[in-house]
């Protein structure tokens, strides 16, 4: 994350402020940026690397010990619930798409320009 000074502060075109008083908000906003960072790194980061540490482990056991061992059995159970489906579709389906495809393959269209 990139933020410096002047993406946080800008003065518009033709308001200027004091060139020291510039130099030292420049400084003080810099400085302090960097210290509030050091000091919330050091007492804050152990903390939530354990913290995501832990979270990421879980959602890998999880992952690993239950999702996908739900999936592969449903594409397990689903393969014969697919059998089975076809096999209807293939047994009543079939034979009245083919009856009414021989019924509209008779039709014949001319088109004349008058």
């Amino acid at each position: 994350l990139q933020v410096d000074f002047e993406d946080v502060i800008a003065e518009p075109v033709g308001t200027y402020s004091f060139d020291s008083v510039w130099k030292t908000s420049y400084t003080t906003f810099t400085v302090s940026k960097y210290w509030c960072y050091r000091l919330l790194s050091a007492i804050l980061g152990i903390p939530l690397a354990v913290l995501w540490g832990f979270l990421f482990a879980l959602i890998s056991f999880c992952h690993i010990w239950a999702v996908v061992p739900c999936i592969k059995s449903y594409l397990i159970e689903i393969q014969c619930v697919g059998r089975i489906y076809s096999l209807c579709i293939h047994t009543f389906c079939d034979p009245l798409f083919e009856a009414l495809a021989r019924i509209c393959s008779n039709i014949k269209v001319s088109l004349r320009k008058e």
